[in-house]
């Protein structure tokens, strides 16, 4: 057994938190990207355009993450292309997140009163016009504490990376487990590791909620 102070333990954690956050950013800007793009389609009265929608969130809520990082990994790998661990993962986590946050952006724009659409259609504002400029200032209100919330589900999720060689936090503790016997001590705190991470995070997104619900009902 090799000898690992608990500062030893933590150092690597740290270094390795790193790369979690990272691949955390890299869903979460990703999947944001691929949000934008898709929900003025979710939206739109062309049936194929919401089908199309329909149909990917569906695809990627209803295939377990787990699956779609061993799809994006050893399935290119089965067409002999050579993926490297965090571009594969950063893909996987980018389809999963864009798949919810679709779902929450665009349910908020649905939530905000047909008649304002009306009402800009009535004043000879375009669609888009309508969408930049009236509707998502206020769905941007309600969507806003949702999202924040949904980070803390990506990096969770980022945990699941450890399984196609991606070396973030919990692949940390488990090779520090392998090398050191230690393993209450060493997921201690990873899990001490992800707490301080995504406890702020579900704490501001409440606070929000809160806020937010509040200026509304004034």
């Amino acid at each position: 057994m090799v000898s690992f102070t608990n500062w030893d333990i933590i150092r690597n954690l740290i270094l390795a938190l790193q790369w979690t956050l990272l691949l955390s950013l890299i869903a979460f800007v990703g999947g944001f990207a691929v949000t934008v793009l898709l929900t003025p389609l979710r939206i739109s009265k062309n049936v194929w355009s919401k089908k199309f929608v329909d149909y990917y969130c569906g695809l990627f809520q209803g295939i377990p993450l787990l699956m779609q990082l061993f799809l994006s990994f050893f399935g290119l790998g089965l067409l002999g292309i050579n993926v490297n661990p965090m571009i594969a993962a950063g893909v996987a986590l980018t389809l999963y997140t864009s798949a919810y946050l679709i779902d929450i952006w665009s349910g908020s724009i649905n939530a905000i009163e047909k008649g304002q659409w009306e009402a800009s259609r009535c004043i000879g504002l375009s669609f888009s016009r309508t969408l930049l400029s009236v509707i998502l200032p206020q769905a941007t209100r309600i969507a806003l504490a949702p999202t924040v919330g949904f980070i803390v589900q990506v990096i969770k999720g980022t945990a699941l990376a450890s399984i196609i060689g991606f070396v973030e936090l919990t692949k940390a503790g488990t090779l520090l487990n392998n090398v050191t016997y230690q393993s209450f001590k060493v997921f201690s705190f990873v899990a001490i590791g992800y707490f301080i991470i995504c406890y702020p995070i579900s704490r501001y997104s409440q606070y929000l909620e809160k806020k937010l619900n509040a200026n509304h009902h004034r």
